[in-house]
């Protein structure tokens, strides 16, 4: 891994790991797919860790828990490198929406404090 900490170092090194180790990307809907599965199993770990349900063995820990949003954030960069998409643009305008829609909202909800 490079030192380069930044979301368009990480799609060039998954883009690298595809074209050297992984052979191809998968099509973008099987993509879509395996994003699905790979979010369902940190929702799955969210809500035994942190909600009602109970591990079925080994309980998990906040590794197991990073290793899965690792997982997650691996398949959306595929689908971004697939897409033409440059996560650091579209995260800064994200970013900037953000900002600019809930600058008073969410100091305004009483929900919030």
């Amino acid at each position: 891994m490079s030192g380069d900490n930044t979301l368009a170092a990480y799609q060039q090194e998954v883009d690298e790991w595809i074209r050297t180790v992984g052979v191809r990307y998968f099509s973008e809907l099987t993509n879509t797919a395996v994003l699905m599965e790979e979010v369902g199993e940190v929702a799955q770990l969210m809500a035994r860790m942190y909600g009602d349900q109970s591990f079925k063995g080994e309980a998990a820990g906040k590794q197991e828990l990073g290793m899965e949003m690792a997982d997650v954030l691996f398949v959306l960069i595929c689908l971004a490198n697939q897409t033409g998409v440059d996560l650091e643009e579209a995260f800064a305008r994200a970013m900037e929406k953000r900002t600019t829609r809930d600058r008073e909202r969410h100091r305004s909800n009483p929900k919030l404090t």
